[in-house]
């Protein structure tokens, strides 16, 4: 009995001693020592984002301001004599040239009273020349010669005039150009102190594109450099800027534009709604992807560029120009690594590991 009570008492404790070596022993195993590497692996690893190096240089920027076109001059024509419209040459869309006549008035006399005053000038030419001998060789007073000249540039004046009230009734075209509108019929009186109209002329070739341009977008713009148009029809043209405006319009304090734009066939209709990119001066400025920009928690518009220590800095930036799928912009300094992918998941001062984006690298440059 006794000997059966210490083994009992023997193999209790040793079953004690065991259980308790689980607590107080460590014992290594493989299972074990994969945890403690999967640990420490965690603890050192960062979060990976893509970042592009950016490269600053200078961009010519353009303004792209909607207008219309403007024919570069329009005219009525109007009656300078009364008479009655006896001839209308032209309709509307009729392509005249410069002194062509388009409508005639009724005579009314004018070719007669033409026809006196010629007489009068070679009455009065052939008495000066019958006389100048005589008054020459002292026959005649030398007075007299003065009288007769002065009364042969008289007629001559009265002829000038004659003649200059024949041709109002003549109604001719002061430049080429295609008639617009025609405001009258044949038969009906012209009064020559109503001025009463007779067409609408408008000059196509060249053709204007006017648009209004803010205050503050002003001061690139400069006369004489080249404009890009684009109608709204589809077709696009280029030309001068040849006016800008000195004078800001009261009403919404921008200043008038005029891009001249070469129209020799006349393609180009009066007062189609037209895009125009006006170039402005060249900024230092960084192409970047537009997915990059982000916002602050302030609310400002950025990106998140990586330092040299792999910290995370947010950078504000002024957009210059909005391309379809990259965006010009200032404020970034030559040479950082602006992060494109993995920029909303990080925070300012966070430490990250950077891995170059090269499909993006030469398009930024």
């Amino acid at each position: 009995m006794k000997a059966s009570r210490l083994i009992a008492v023997g193999l209790v404790a040793a079953a004690g001693l065991w259980i308790a070596s689980g607590h107080f022993l460590p014992h290594e195993t493989a299972e074990s020592r994969a945890a403690m590497r999967s640990g420490e692996d965690g603890a050192k690893k960062l979060f990976r984002v893509a970042a592009v190096g950016t490269v600053v240089v200078p961009h010519g920027r353009k303004l792209t301001v909607a207008g219309r076109t403007e024919a570069d001059k329009r005219v009525t024509l109007t009656a300078r004599t009364g008479g009655v419209l006896t001839e209308l040459r032209i309709k509307r869309g009729t392509w005249v040239k410069k002194g062509e006549v388009i409508a005639v008035l009724s005579d009314e006399a004018r070719e007669a009273q033409v026809a006196q005053a010629q007489a009068v000038v070679t009455q009065k030419r052939t008495e000066l020349e019958a006389k100048r001998a005589l008054i020459l060789s002292g026959t005649l007073p030398r007075l007299q010669l003065v009288d007769l000249e002065a009364q042969l540039k008289a007629g001559e004046a009265a002829l000038a005039a004659a003649e200059a009230e024949r041709d109002r009734g003549m109604i001719r075209a002061p430049w080429s150009g295609v008639v617009h509108d025609v405001a009258v019929e044949v038969g009906q009186a012209a009064f020559s102190m109503a001025g009463r109209e007779i067409a609408t002329l408008v000059a196509l070739d060249p053709m204007l594109a006017v648009v209004e341009v803010a205050e503050r977008k002003l001061a690139g713009i400069k006369v004489g450099d080249t404009a890009e148009v684009r109608l709204v029809t589809g077709e696009s043209a280029s030309g001068k800027i040849r006016f800008v405006a000195k004078t800001a319009s009261p009403t919404t304090r921008t200043y008038r534009v005029e891009i001249e734009l070469p129209n020799p066939d006349g393609k180009i209709p009066d007062g189609i709604t037209a895009e125009v990119s006006l170039p402005l001066s060249a900024v230092p400025a960084t192409r970047v992807p537009r997915s990059a920009l982000t916002f602050s928690s302030a609310g400002n518009l950025g990106v998140r560029a990586v330092r040299r220590d792999d910290t995370v800095e947010f950078v504000p930036i002024n957009v210059v120009e909005d391309e379809q799928s990259f965006m010009w912009v200032t404020g970034i300094a030559d040479g950082s690594r602006v992060i494109v992918q993995g920029q909303d998941f990080v925070r300012e001062g966070q430490v990250v590991e950077a891995v170059p984006a090269p499909e993006l690298t030469a398009i930024a440059k």
